[in-house]
């Protein structure tokens, strides 16, 4: 299972897939696209992506124990949700009218649209089972909840994208030694015989 720099092994594949598909039209270069908060003050970048709240998804169950070796096992991984906000860099916009952002904001919403989905052993190459893929789709929230996480960063609301990316499972750093059997019994009975 994927160990924990998932995390942000997932929010690096977002910027990736927008850096390759956004540049040189509408973003001028990859560079104008970060990981970044929108409380960070004099940085250079037009598209910001912000993880604002990781939630574990009680909707999905596993094992209660995975086998980690031949003699050892370790706790199931957890499943996650990631909950993104892409937003256009208020401090940084270098010029940019309405129509510009709206534009920007449409190319987002398409990319990650046709971009939508990434299996963790495309993220962590050295996995070696398969997992569900982690699936990128619109959070579910409403424009309320949306003004409460700018109004969490002491911010102003302006129009953005929330994305969730699920199931994100993270593997379990603890694992336990099982005992090796050392001695074993064997009883055989014959039909009609008394036991030995």
């Amino acid at each position: 299972m994927a160990d924990y720099p998932i995390i942000s092994d997932v929010s690096a594949y977002i910027i990736k897939t927008l850096r390759e598909k956004m540049c040189p039209e509408p973003i001028p270069s990859p560079n104008n696209i970060e990981i970044s908060s929108p409380m960070s003050q004099d940085v250079d970048y037009i598209v910001g992506l912000y993880l604002y709240d990781i939630r574990e998804d009680v909707e999905v169950t596993g094992p209660r124990y995975v086998q980690a070796g031949r003699a050892q096992i370790s706790k199931p991984p957890r499943p996650y949700a990631l909950y993104y906000m892409v937003f256009i860099n208020g401090s940084g916009q270098m010029g940019l009218k309405d129509p510009d952002i709206q534009k920007i904001i449409g190319r987002i919403a398409q990319i990650v649209n046709d971009n939508s989905s990434v299996r963790p052993n495309e993220l962590q190459n050295w996995l070696d089972t398969q997992e569900p893929p982690i699936v990128l789709s619109q959070a579910k929230i409403s424009l309320e909840e949306k003004v409460r996480v700018w109004q969490a960063i002491n911010k102003p609301y302006q129009i953005s994208l929330f994305y969730r990316a699920a199931p994100v499972y993270l593997s379990s750093g603890e694992i336990i030694d099982t005992p090796r059997v050392t001695d074993a019994g064997f009883e055989i009975s014959v039909t009609g015989e008394e036991r030995r």
